[in-house]
């Protein structure tokens, strides 16, 4: 059993119909083909549905693959969430209770006036801590994204004692803000899929829009204007987090903390990447992970891995 996602109707070299579905469980996705599917094969299961999968694996550009021949949807009763979810509710409780921590933890009391308009309001709140951090490769699971901005959080409180130069404060609060607009761009009702705002927006346009509605609401609790300049370097820091105009950034890193939430945010991704590819990867008989063109590179996975690597292909 598997949950579908991100699911299309497509036709091979010879005009035949095939389906094609991302499978995801708790311990990482899969992509299935079904050939000479039919349209009734596609409406049996909407994106978001549990479903049962008969059919093989084979190894497909270095990647595991799933040739169904059957799928169908799964009975509410024959679901086990828990089974589908890489966070349970107590860790992401503790990492919710973890981020407010840190959060009212600020001595600026402007960025902790901030802070108390997010932290107050329940809908962002909950949205924010089931919400991925990605559709597939960054934290793409409930709770993903608020594992991965707590983490940030927490490494930032690691080092920024090293380089005195940067607002430690500023950039913690950039750090919460950087990914807001994802819980606009994801859809994670049914699949992991982009909503209609997140297609012709992106998730950078929508966390300054969001970061502006909650500017507008801190005079109601301090009595006072947000200042412009620190306004400015939260907005900055979300714009230019990418880091680079080829990787979406509308600008480029500008201020200590710009460049700091880039690389720190950067760094957190890639160790999350890498570890799901070696951990999935279908070349169980070697310390090497399959070549990843995307990377162009393998991976080392250790002597010791090869075994642990088997053991979790033959369970899935």
């Amino acid at each position: 059993m598997f949950l579908a996602s991100q699911k299309q109707l497509r036709p091979n070299r010879n005009g035949n119909l095939y389906l094609q579905v991302e499978l995801t469980d708790r311990s990482g996705s899969l992509n299935a083909r079904m050939w000479n599917a039919t349209d009734a094969d596609y409406r049996c299961f909407e994106d978001g549905d549990f479903v049962h999968v008969e059919g093989s694996t084979q190894v497909y550009q270095g990647a595991l693959q799933l040739i169904a021949t059957a799928i169908s949807k799964a009975r509410p009763e024959e679901i086990e969430l828990a089974d589908f979810m890489t966070l349970g509710p107590a860790e992401i409780d503790r990492l919710a209770v973890r981020l407010a921590e840190l959060l009212r933890g600020l001595t600026d009391p402007h960025l902790r006036n901030l802070a108390e308009c997010f932290l107050n309001d329940d809908d962002f709140m909950l949205r924010f801590a089931r919400s991925p951090a990605g559709v597939k490769n960054h934290h793409a699971y409930p709770g993903g994204l608020l594992e991965h901005v707590v983490n940030l959080m927490e490494i930032t409180a690691l080092i920024a004692h090293r380089y005195p130069r940067i607002d430690a404060e500023l950039l913690l609060m950039g750090v919460f803000l950087h990914d807001i607009g994802k819980i606009e761009e994801l859809n994670s009702e049914k699949g992991f899929t982009y909503t209609d705002a997140g297609q012709m927006l992106g998730h950078v346009v929508l966390a300054v829009s969001m970061l502006d509605a909650k500017l507008a609401q801190t005079a109601d609790l301090s009595g006072e204007e947000f200042p412009v300049e620190t306004a400015l370097r939260l907005k900055h820091m979300i714009i230019s987090h990418h880091g680079h105009y080829e990787f979406g950034s509308p600008k480029l890193p500008m201020t200590l903390e710009a460049i700091a939430l880039h690389h720190l945010d950067n760094l957190d991704a890639k160790i999350h990447h890498f570890q799901q590819l070696i951990r999935d990867d279908a070349n169980s008989d070697s310390p090497w992970t399959q070549f990843h063109h995307n990377l162009n590179r393998k991976l080392y996975k250790g002597a010791g891995e090869p075994a642990k690597a088997s053991t979790a292909n033959a369970a899935r």
